[in-house]
């Protein structure tokens, strides 16, 4: 058998079921343990506190299968959580205009370390952590049973494989190959999407909510798009009657996908307004310049990797936040995100907080927001809600 035995008294965040167990509380293995095998979990004192896998390489050691010393971590085992996180998307998303959804979202799941992202006939799967590898021959063909797919395409090119001793993986894993891009429907938009170089799985699925609650805002505003990618907020708002919005991003490819998402939904180029640049550079310009917009969106990407980067990614998030405040009209509507799981909802509040004081501007929050309902949070695991978001007015 092999077996991780634990430090004395450091039991407790597994007694409360927190999924992550972190090398500096062990104690002691036995049975050398290879990477991504099962492992016993063990107090000091030889009680048995479940199953893990092992991963060595990492800070997290072990990522927990199961808290029932009972469970036996099989092909069986994986396909009672696999189900079950596919039944619950099959309860939570009906709407028939929407056919892009996670269907696993890791640890939230009970499958640490394993995102499973539809779009549309295609399956695009992460696999980020030693023990999913381990298993990802059993996952790929539980899939192929479970979720009727044109094709499986693996995405794991995330620096989070590199702290697990993994490399980067890349391509198909079953089926057919997906085409350059794949089109979906989200809430009855269209959107075309780069599964094979896009953003994470190549699309943010997770902001599925907050661009619907954000269109309702969109009528007849000028409205400004930060860190744009291929146009999500962006398109709702048109299609909600928006008079122009100006999208700011760095990369000429999304942009160009952008514009065609725009064609795709039959909207007006005419209201759209492209800047390839640097946010923060092109917010002090607008602010020099005294433009002003009566709805903003800020939802820009992870500014802390890790805690060391906290401080920093505090300040960037203060100062886009003041810039924005300051371009934005009175009575006027920001849409402000973080998805540093470093960041807090309290400490992200304080920072937008504190942007306010600084731009001297009194604001409101109306408004709280998070990732979509097909990604979601175990309480025991409340580093699962990494996107934390505000709706703020300003007087």
């Amino acid at each position: 058998m092999k077996v991780v035995v634990l430090k004395k008294s450091r039991e407790k965040s597994l007694r409360q079921h927190h999924p992550w167990l972190f090398s500096g509380a062990i104690e002691k293995t036995s049975g050398n343990p290879q990477p991504g095998e099962t492992v016993t979990i063990q107090a000091f004192d030889g009680r048995n506190l479940g199953s893990g896998a092992w991963s060595p390489q990492s800070q997290i050691a072990v990522r927990m299968w199961s808290f029932d010393s009972q469970d036996v971590i099989d092909e069986q085992f994986l396909r009672i959580r696999l189900h079950q996180a596919i039944a619950l998307r099959q309860q939570i998303l009906t709407n028939p205009d929407t056919n892009a959804l996670r269907l696993v979202n890791a640890e939230s799941d009970g499958l640490p370390g394993l995102i499973v992202d539809k779009y549309d006939d295609f399956l695009v799967c992460q696999f980020l952590a030693a023990g999913i590898e381990y298993w990802k021959t059993t996952i790929i063909s539980l899939l192929q049973e479970f979720v009727p797919a044109t094709g499986i395409y693996e995405r794991s090119d995330v620096d989070v494989r590199q702290k697990e001793g993994l490399p980067f993986s890349t391509g198909l894993l079953s089926g057919k190959e997906p085409p350059q891009l794949v089109e979906i429907k989200e809430n009855g938009m269209r959107f075309l999407v780069d599964i094979k170089n896009g953003h994470k799985t190549g699309f943010y699925l997770d902001q599925r909510e907050n661009r619907k609650r954000f269109s309702a805002y969109a009528h007849g505003a000028e409205i400004l798009n930060c860190f744009a990618y291929t146009g999500g907020f962006g398109i709702y708002a048109l299609a909600a009657g928006a008079k122009q919005i100006t999208n700011i991003e760095t990369s000429a490819d999304a942009l160009d996908l952008l514009n065609q998402n725009v064609t795709l939904n039959a909207l007006e180029p005419a209201r759209v307004v492209n800047i390839k640049d640097d946010v923060f550079q092109v917010l002090r310009q607008f602010r020099d310049s005294r433009r002003s917009f009566e709805l903003i969106v800020l939802d820009p990407p992870k500014f802390a990797e890790s805690q060391s980067q906290l401080h920093k990614a505090s300040r960037g998030y203060k100062d886009i936040n003041l810039l924005a405040f300051k371009l934005l009209r009175p009575g006027g509507i920001l849409f402000t995100f973080t998805c540093s799981g470093q960041v807090t909802a309290e400490l992200f509040q304080k920072i937008v907080a504190d942007a306010a004081l600084d731009a001297g501007r009194t604001i409101k929050i109306i408004g709280s927001l998070s990732q979509a309902a097909d990604h979601p949070i175990a309480l025991n695991f409340p580093e699962g809600r990494y996107l934390k978001g505000l709706i703020c007015r300003a007087d």
